[in-house]
């Protein structure tokens, strides 16, 4: 937003929206939180090597609770919400249930794990011996000996949202679309959102980033962590916001080869489909199936869709088998994955109502605000910026790059900031409370003063109290233990319907078992045909 000619473009679409006199303009989008947390073990706090608890359902085929890359690595979706108090409801309603079922364990309060012993300390998630089920986890040993699996204990948050009906009918009249708001203007604007998140979304890890330290065992064996001591078992970087976030984690260089265009719908899908066909060397050296064992799913730059680490992703609910390309090539775009949060150790269940406030307001803002195509290039020096925050983010007089030039990092977000007033000031309608004019605020503090971001909050306490990481997140993780058990009994009717969905997982992971016919390597064929 530095282009005056732009600022006045912006400035006039938010004005046609604003004068659309349409209540309710924004309000309405639906709103989803995927949330991830190693089980740990209260003896030892190392990563739990137990199976997923049956008790919680089957993690193939549960919608709600499941497990990410690691059979310790609880994954908790939430459905939808038009409400992001009901969507945190329901957040900790889960977290409540699922402590109900840990025994002597606890889930992880931060995004970077503890006490790890290499590798071997990480088990890869089981699902079962269906072909989907072998997928998932010959995809997951894939990954692990692509990027090693202590990267993937990593936990994060993710932020769903889809705009609703109603902001697509007006914008398509403020944008002159003449065809209305039929799914090919959708889908290209969610991608514009894609771009301004590419572009202004390192605002996103610079606010919320709670990870700045690591235990040593993180980065046992490694010499190129850039990494200084902060006390004993612990390292940090003194100005970083996200190191989940830094080349130490999903900014892994193994994919720095991988450019996937987010220009249009149609170039995304021919991008990524490139990336899960083209052989790369290194990882052909590995194998691919080796003496009758799968090692992963292929030997390609991708295994699949998802192993590319995005900021930012366009979702569409797929089909059973169906791949996410082929989902979105027959529906178009249904929703954006904000993928840049870390687990708030803050908060009890790893996020807050401010934060998702924030983030919808931040996707208004990104797809009402120009956003021109990116070229590789452009690509690349945004995603730096990125790395950048994640590492550095709260150096004083940080600067980053922006067409080129470089822009202080406190004046490039202060813009952004006054931005997204208008949008908060739609979101917030008639509500007397002005709830996102307040997040807004509380955003704007931290731009002006790095001491009060969360990676900065942590390292304080740290401080104050003389604790490692590792005492530090262990302290929390039984805190919050404590607190949901502490919590007053679940409803009734939301305990018996977590019950049984928990019992229906397992009956649809037998029928899908009992149904499975064919060799998976004829499954595999079919999933990857086009």
């Amino acid at each position: 937003m530095t282009d005056a000619r732009l600022d006045r473009r912006y400035d006039r679409q938010l004005s046609a929206l604003v004068n659309a006199r349409e209540p309710g303009l924004l309000l309405g989008g639906l709103k989803g939180v995927e949330k991830e947390a190693l089980r740990v073990s209260m003896d030892d706090g190392r990563v739990a090597r137990t199976r997923h608890p049956r008790s919680l359902g089957s993690s193939l085929t549960h919608e709600h609770v499941t497990t990410d890359y690691s059979e310790a690595l609880i994954e908790l979706v939430t459905p939808t919400f038009t409400e992001s108090w009901e969507l945190l409801q329901y957040l900790t309603d889960l977290h409540q249930f699922v402590y109900g079922h840990l025994g002597d364990e606890v889930l992880w309060s931060t995004s970077m794990p503890c006490r790890l012993q290499g590798d071997a300390s990480i088990p890869i998630a089981e699902f079962g011996h269906s072909n989907v089920a072998q997928m998932k986890h010959v995809y997951r040993r894939g990954l692990g000996m692509r990027y090693g699996r202590i990267m993937q204990a990593i936990s994060g948050v993710h932020f769903n949202y889809s705009f609703p009906a109603k902001f697509w009918e007006v914008w398509a009249d403020v944008s002159a679309h003449s065809a209305g708001p039929n799914q090919a203007f959708i889908s290209d604007n969610y991608f514009a959102v894609l771009r301004n998140y590419r572009r202004h979304g390192w605002i996103v890890p610079y606010l919320f980033g709670a990870s700045p330290a690591v235990c040593r065992s993180f980065v046992a064996g490694r010499d190129d962590h850039g990494l200084v001591e902060f006390g004993e078992g612990t390292l940090y970087s003194p100005f970083a916001t996200s190191l989940r976030m830094s080349d130490l984690g999903y900014r892994n260089k193994n994919q720095a080869g991988v450019s996937i265009s987010v220009n249009s719908i149609d170039d995304y899908i021919s991008d990524m489909s490139r990336a899960i066909s083209t052989p790369n060397a290194a990882y052909q050296a590995l194998g691919v199936e080796v003496d009758g064992e799968w090692r992963q799913l292929n030997a390609n730059n991708l295994q699949i869709e998802n192993e590319y680490y995005a900021f930012i992703r366009p979702k569409r609910v797929a089909r059973s088998g169906e791949r996410p390309t082929k989902a979105l090539r027959r529906a178009g775009v249904q929703y954006v994955e904000m993928r840049s949060l870390d687990v708030s150790v803050l908060d009890p269940v790893g996020v807050n109502q401010n934060k998702l406030r924030f983030l919808e307001a931040f996707a208004a803002f990104c797809v009402i605000a120009p956003s021109p195509t990116l070229t590789a290039t452009e690509l690349s020096a945004l995603d730096g910026n990125h790395a950048t925050v994640a590492r550095r983010g709260r150096e004083p007089g940080l600067e980053l790059l922006l067409d080129g030039r470089k822009r202080p990092l406190a004046v490039w977000g202060s813009e952004i900031l006054d931005a997204m007033e208008g949008v908060c000031e739609l979101l917030d309608g008639a509500d007397p409370a002005r709830p996102y004019l307040a997040a807004l605020q509380t955003a704007r503090g931290k731009i002006q003063n790095a001491d009060t971001t969360p990676s900065a909050r942590i390292l304080r306490e740290m401080r104050e109290r003389g604790e490692s990481f590792y005492d530090f997140a262990y302290r929390t993780s039984v805190g919050y233990r404590d607190y949901f058990r502490d919590l007053a009994p679940l409803a009734p009717s939301r305990h018996s319907a977590f019950a049984v969905e928990a019992e229906e997982s397992w009956a649809a992971h037998e029928r899908l078992e009992a149904s499975d016919s064919g060799s998976f390597r004829d499954y595999l064929a079919t999933y990857f045909a086009d």
